[in-house]
């Protein structure tokens, strides 16, 4: 009752957090927005999307028939990362950042399940905040829903074999999915329009330079933040975590 009770409480918490601070937001943050890549490209990453799409909807069957209570945990990480990446922060070279949230929720259900979990939340963002787009969906997918927990559960995964802390494992793992994300949404801006003499590289330097100046600290951010919500989880879901192998 009390592990119920705590989780109760987390998701009012999160779904608490989400009212006061999203709607009043603006929609110019680090999501790739309408409009802003050609169908091509809009295609190409849509299509390229999909394998992990498929691949994470059976992954996450399969951890629900596993155990029931494994549906609470992963609503609460979809929460998680609904509330970090829908909260905007200036960055001053005039345009936006902001955190993920998918580290949590790579780590503790892998990164496949995590891909669809993120696509739903670009999904939500883009219609009801409009914030990303739906042309582009499949371009921010891929860079926050798939290539951020892939780097996040590698990472954990790594520094589990090498003897880190549970802690400093899951800090790294979202401290580094969190950057990944920005350097392949750097690539694709940079894909789609690269730099009239200089090419690809420059322009994919230009774009990267853009948000370094936020995104490195709010990284850190994210990470201890994820940090806090997986050791509350750990001393109250323990069993769950066991199961999903997410805790040691």
């Amino acid at each position: 009752m009390k592990r119920v009770r705590v989780k109760n409480y987390l998701v009012c918490l999160l779904i608490a957090v989400c009212a006061i601070f999203i709607f009043p937001a603006n929609a110019s943050a680090m999501h790739i927005m309408e409009g802003y890549l050609a169908p091509g490209w809009c295609i190409s990453w849509g299509v390229l999307c999909m394998p992990f799409l498929l691949i994470g909807f059976f992954s996450i069957k399969k951890k629900i028939e596993i155990s029931s209570k494994n549906l609470t945990l992963l609503a609460m990480c979809g929460a998680f990362a609904f509330v970090l990446s829908a909260l905007k922060m200036p960055s001053v070279t005039g345009s936006c950042s902001h955190p993920t949230g998918v580290g949590l929720g790579a780590v503790l259900f892998g990164p496949t399940a995590m891909s669809v979990i993120g696509a739903i939340i670009l999904l939500f963002q883009a219609i009801l905040l409009a914030h990303g787009g739906i042309t582009t969906l499949g371009a921010n997918v891929f860079s926050m829903a798939i290539v951020g927990p892939l780097v996040s559960f590698g990472v954990f995964k790594l520094s589990k074999r090498l003897g880190a802390k549970a802690g400093l494992a899951v800090f790294l793992a979202a401290f580094f999915g969190d950057l990944m994300t920005y350097v392949i949404t750097s690539v694709e801006l940079a894909m789609a329009y690269p730099d009239a003499t200089g090419g690809f590289m420059v322009s994919l330097g230009k774009f990267i330079s853009i948000f370094a100046f936020t995104q490195v600290p709010l990284a850190v951010c994210e990470g201890l933040l994820t940090v806090v919500i997986y050791n509350v989880l750990a001393k109250y879901s323990a069993k769950e975590l066991k199961a999903l192998s997410a805790i040691y």
